[in-house]
């Protein structure tokens, strides 16, 4: 149950019915909006349709106004329609519409709040794909998390969602990772290495590849020529990177449809085509590539300028600021192409819609990136780029020091192990993707009103915790299905005796669940979803506590089955909302905390 959606169709029927609005095209009738005012003491839900339709109505916002909340008064289904200011409309629910709102809840469970936005559509999200070339990074893992809660949004809200992961697997850095695992191989096998040269990775990640090398080869890498050994050293070296990562991101409850080898669009390891080389060749007959040389870039170099001539794509022609090369001097394809064929690929499997998530240091890429889908679907598929900022880990408000494993920064595996899934996944978001995130180690396993998530699962906890006691309490007199209440009780339960206002306020929250993950989903932002569960957390805490001072508050009343069962099936749909955020999230919902 969508109150929101229920009263924008009212408001559309109004509209389109009143003289002052019924010639407006339904696209411009369709620009007003329903939310929940800012000042709960206004109403339930607010709608600015006077102020954006006047002007096409040819008449002012305050007349338009008063004629649209006549007609939404008439009615008959609203407690309370006002007109505000120059023009906004309030609007009252009546007591009723709150209770509907907690049936539903209680009635769809696990599926409140699911929504159809996505109608079904395919959806590709590609994130975390990061360099196979050692364990993954604190960074990472921000958009790791947020990749991850970003699918599960869409998901929910009705799209068909793949989850991707492109393996770099194809650029010189593999051919350092795969020198580097050789070093931990002829260490393995005894001999004097010294420490790892220079340029090479120096973590120790690498030597539990090197050692399998050594039981599988023997000796006999040793005596080959480095054109011999480096495919080899190379693929095991990746597939252990792999393992590693993949590791790492199970350890969080991140899994993938998808795992891409950008190897195999150049037709490597035996791998298809070379699907590079036939992008190009599709860009080049329709006449998007020609010869010719850039100017030197202002203020700072791009690392794809060469002062000469190139195969360049007409990436202007498509919102670029510049055109961009295709090859590089000595013939080999620049990441640019190779990402062009990738995205292609993507649209050839189905995609029209595509959300790449990348670091901030990558912001410099997306208008290419997006300038190549354009070109590369002939204008049928479209990429959409989320970057999220650089994550500073702290411990008490100081700066962690780098791990000994990775060699130059702290690892993901080395964060799970000290806070867990759950602290890590709901801190990641808990600010917006593109600001700057501060993560202090000590501050997430608090157990306080300051630590976000023990505050949210202790709301969850402390409600399973009500229907233990309630249980006990109302033994033969209440059924119980496990330790909660039996649907059957829940939906006879009257919830008109919810008259205080910490209880109504409440409700009015659990209302507005399905809205925020509509919107959520559609702005890409799960930080809202981590923002709502704590005012949802905070409205039970408060109810809680006022039922210390106001018996009749209390969820539980020895005296009083009636309340106690409406009291208990509002608590119960906060359970359910609690629980299914937490699970957007990737969040545990605990049935009890120690």
């Amino acid at each position: 149950m969508n109150i929101f959606h229920a009263f924008a169709a009212d408001l559309q029927s109004v509209l389109a019915a009143l003289p002052e609005t019924a010639a407006l095209p339904a696209e411009v009738r369709a620009r007003a909006t329903v939310e929940p005012p800012r000042d709960p003491s206004h109403g339930d839900l607010s709608t600015n349709a006077a102020m954006v339709l006047a002007k096409e109505a040819k008449t002012n916002p305050r007349a338009l106004g008063e004629a649209i909340a006549k007609a939404l008064g008439a009615s008959g289904k609203y407690a309370k329609v006002e007109v505000a200011g120059p023009g906004f409309i309030n609007i009252g629910l009546k007591p009723e519409a709150f209770e509907g709102v907690i049936r539903a809840a209680n009635n769809a469970a696990a599926e409140y709040g699911r929504g159809t936005l996505g109608g079904g559509r395919k959806i590709n999200i590609e994130y975390v794909s990061a360099n196979p070339t050692g364990p993954m990074h604190v960074g990472h893992g921000r958009g790791a998390v947020y990749g991850d809660a970003l699918a599960n949004l869409l998901a929910f809200s009705g799209y068909d969602v793949t989850r991707e992961y492109y393996i770099n697997d194809a650029g010189a850095q593999v051919d350092v990772l795969a020198r580097s695992a050789f070093h931990r191989y002829r260490e393995a096998l005894g001999r004097d290495v010294g420490p790892v040269g220079e340029g090479l990775y120096p973590g120790d990640y690498l030597v539990p590849v090197g050692k399998a090398l050594a039981e599988k080869h023997g000796d006999t890498l040793e005596k080959m020529a480095e054109a011999d050994w480096l495919p080899i050293v190379r693929r095991a070296a990746i597939d252990g990177m792999m393992e590693m990562i993949k590791g790492d991101l199970a350890a969080i409850d991140i899994r993938h449809d998808v795992f891409f080898s950008e190897a195999s669009l150049q037709g490597r390891n035996g791998q298809g085509g070379d699907k590079v080389a036939a992008t190009i060749e599709d860009f080049r007959a329709r006449g998007l590539i020609y010869q010719g040389r850039l100017e030197a870039p202002k203020g700072q170099k791009d690392a794809d300028w060469e002062d000469r001539e190139q195969t360049l794509f007409r990436a202007t022609d498509f919102g670029d600021d510049v055109d961009r090369p295709l090859l590089k001097s000595d013939g080999g394809y620049t990441y640019f192409a190779s990402d062009i064929a990738y995205h292609a690929n993507k649209f050839q499997r189905g995609f029209a819609e595509m959300i790449d998530v990348w670091g901030a240091d990558h912001g410099g890429y997306v208008k290419r990136m997006q300038a190549a889908v354009k070109a590369a679907t002939a204008q049928k598929g479209a990429l959409e780029v989320r970057l999220c900022q650089m994550v500073k880990l702290m411990r008490n408000g100081e700066p962690v020091k780098m791990s000994k494993r990775s060699g130059d920064f702290v690892t993901l595996r080395d964060v799970i192990d000290e806070v867990g899934r759950d602290a890590i996944r709901f801190m990641m978001l808990d600010r917006k993707n593109d600001a700057e995130l501060e993560f202090d180690l000590a501050k997430v396993i608090e157990q306080s009103k300051e630590n976000p998530v023990f505050y949210v699962q202790y709301a969850h906890a402390r409600i399973a915790s009500v229907f233990r006691q309630a249980k006990a309490a109302f033994e033969g007199k209440i059924a119980f299905e496990g330790d909660e209440p039996a649907p059957i009780e829940i939906a006879a339960a009257d919830l008109s005796i919810l008259k205080d206002e910490s209880e109504r306020a409440l409700m009015r929250l659990i209302a507005q669940f399905p809205r925020l993950v509509e919107q959520s989903a559609q702005t890409r932002e799960p930080h809202r979803v981590v923002f709502y569960l704590y005012d949802l957390a905070s409205s039970f805490h408060g109810l809680w506590n006022r039922g210390k001072d106001l018996p009749d508050l209390r969820f539980i009343n020895n005296d009083d089955r009636k309340g106690t069962l409406a009291r208990l099936a509002l608590v119960r749909a906060t359970k359910t909302v609690i629980a299914n955020g937490l699970g957007l999230l990737g969040v545990s919902a605990p049935e009890e905390m120690r």
